[in-house]
């Protein structure tokens, strides 16, 4: 089986893919165009989210048996197409879970304590202890919208921290957000309460700005 890996994608992941008997190219440099006229020689296709495999790429990937997608979102993919061709589109939507949460979370505490402001005044070579002093998450509501598995994950990371987690999150039930020490609560609601708000959804038709 010949494979393309068409995003950037750490040796170690490369690797796998070639030890386990696959004919692997690496090309991250590749416009829509030249894909489109290289996709056709290969059966399975590794991106990330640089890569968009509209339907031109897949009209022209005459041998193209599956797309695997090397994070959670699969938004740079033309699914009806892929679907209409037969061709398989997988993800690791558990892959980069942690990493993102942590990250959001991290976010929340450099804003909260103004560590951005801070860290340039210091390096103006000022020193105003006093003005960037920010606020204690602690207590503080936060109102996460959409609690799919990194939502979750910062829930957790919140409640560390002793924050107050309200959601919005449509299809989650009732009794799963209270194991979670959660309150569901509509949009308009979770804007006017939440101290702070991170949103966690998949860009959809129904989500979309």
């Amino acid at each position: 089986m010949k494979v393309l890996i068409s995003d950037v994608l750490s040796e170690n992941g490369v690797k796998i893919l070639r030890d386990s008997g696959l004919d692997v190219d690496v090309n991250t440099k590749l416009s829509n165009e030249e894909l489109q006229g290289k996709i056709a020689q290969y059966n399975g296709l590794v991106i990330r989210s640089a890569t968009k495999v509209n339907a031109k790429v897949i009209e022209a990937a005459t041998n193209l048996k599956v797309v695997g997608r090397a994070g959670s979102g699969v938004d740079n993919v033309d699914l009806p197409a892929a679907t209409k061709r037969g061709i398989v589109v997988m993800n690791t939507p558990g892959g980069n879970t942690i990493t993102t949460a942590e990250h959001a979370f991290a976010m929340m505490l450099s804003l909260a304590r103004k560590i951005p402001q801070a860290t340039a005044s210091m390096k103006a070579g000022k020193w105003e202890k006093s003005k960037f002093m920010g606020m204690e998450l602690q207590e503080k509501v936060l109102g996460i919208v959409g609690l799919g598995q990194i939502g979750s994950y910062l829930v957790k990371l919140a409640q560390g921290a002793s924050m107050k987690v309200i959601a919005n999150d449509p299809y989650l039930a009732e009794d799963r957000a209270r194991e979670m020490g959660v309150e569901l609560v509509g949009l308009s609601e979770l804007y006017r309460r939440a101290d702070i708000i991170s949103i966690h959804t998949t860009m959809t038709n129904e989500t979309k700005h």
